[in-house]
């Protein structure tokens, strides 16, 4: 009996009803609890950030999928390039001119996407290399954060955002005041500069005025940064995504672990150069690569101990490059690093067929 070809379509699979749209609908959702703390730390730049990203993914994914002869309705509509996107703006600052994020948005879909013939078929992460691009390219840009409104003692609002990214300015407001280096990038500068990491870490930036909000309170009760604040709430949207079984537990479990370990030896060894696990594990995008950018089903192994062993070596390559590199946060040279391993450790970890026998 002759059969009709089954429908298939290019990878990402998963075993189970959810479709890529559905998939990219939850992760969406799960985060934001981060983006809500980021807008009330560091104001509206974000949003501002997203919607450039957003222009540029339409004109970009249109042209190309044209250029294809690809059909535009299905591959607009599944959502996966708007998690690339999401990926990218919580790793621009909110305050970079509006081309950074233009330009890394276009380069992480035509050269992490299309060129390799589209979802399912590239081999590395896009987000991440858009993210490296940029941080090659516009080192300057890439590293001027936004200070939260508690230190700044100024909310970026809607408008300040907008002339800050278009312009280089807000009215009456001075830049230098407003912009400073993430925790990562203070830490390794007062390395250099013969500090302790004991020293450094116990100089945090002083609050701006005398008063208190709410979330400054919370913020002395549990002795938590900003930053620490913003990896807490990809953690709760994580968790999330785990309970919901979106994402496989051999990612963030072995992304964290293996960090973690990283961090615990080397302090234990040499407290006075090397951060503790907690500061390790909270700052930078560490909660944001271990649950959404590590994730990629993509671009990561497809075995699950393979899965497992991909984390781990991202941890390893994290925690190098951030002590001994030149980039304060090295997650998207780790993630690159591992996508290129990827072929290697799918041949070797195999499972072992159903009914094998010695």
């Amino acid at each position: 009996m002759n059969f009709p070809p089954p429908n298939v379509s290019s990878s990402p699979f998963a075993h189970n009803n959810q479709s890529v749209r559905h998939l990219m609908l939850k992760v969406q959702l799960a985060v934001i609890p981060a983006l809500l703390v980021y807008l009330y730390l560091f104001g509206f730049g974000i949003v501002i950030q997203w919607l450039l990203a957003l222009v540029t993914l339409l004109i970009v994914e249109y042209s190309m999928l044209r250029l294809r002869n690809r059909p535009i309705r299905p591959f607009l509509t599944d959502m996966s390039a708007l998690i690339t996107v999401t990926a990218l703006v919580f790793c621009v600052p909110p305050g970079a001119p509006w081309w950074i994020i233009v330009t890394g948005t276009a380069f992480a879909l035509i050269f992490g996407k299309h060129l390799y013939g589209g979802l399912g078929y590239n081999p590395f992460n896009p987000a991440m290399l858009g993210y490296a691009f940029l941080l090659i390219s516009f080192p300057v840009q890439m590293t001027q954060w936004t200070l939260p409104a508690e230190v700044a003692n100024h909310y970026i609002t809607l408008s300040d955002a907008f002339y800050l990214i278009f312009t280089g300015m807000i009215p009456y407001v001075s830049i230098d005041m407003i912009t400073s280096a993430t925790p990562l990038g203070k830490l390794q500068t007062e390395l250099s500069q013969g500090l302790s990491a004991i020293e450094s870490l116990a100089s945090p930036l002083p609050i701006a005025h005398d008063g208190y909000s709410s979330f400054h309170v919370i913020h002395l009760l549990f002795d938590l940064n900003s930053w620490e604040w913003i990896n807490m709430a990809f953690l709760i949207g994580g968790l999330w995504l785990l309970y919901t079984r979106s994402i496989r537990w051999q990612y963030p479990v072995g992304f964290l672990s293996s960090l973690a370990l990283m961090a615990f030896i080397f302090h234990t060894y040499d407290p006075e150069t090397y951060p503790p696990v907690d500061f390790i594990l909270l700052s930078g995008g560490t909660m944001l690569a271990a649950f959404f950018i590590i994730t990629d089903p993509v671009t990561s192994s497809t075995t699950p101990k393979g899965r497992f062993i991909f984390a781990c070596g991202i941890g390893v390559l994290v925690y190098v490059i951030r002590t001994w590199g030149i980039f304060p946060d090295g997650i998207a040279f780790a993630i690159l690093l591992m996508n290129i391993a990827v072929p290697l450790i799918d041949q070797y970890t195999q499972p072992r067929v159903y009914g094998h026998h010695r």
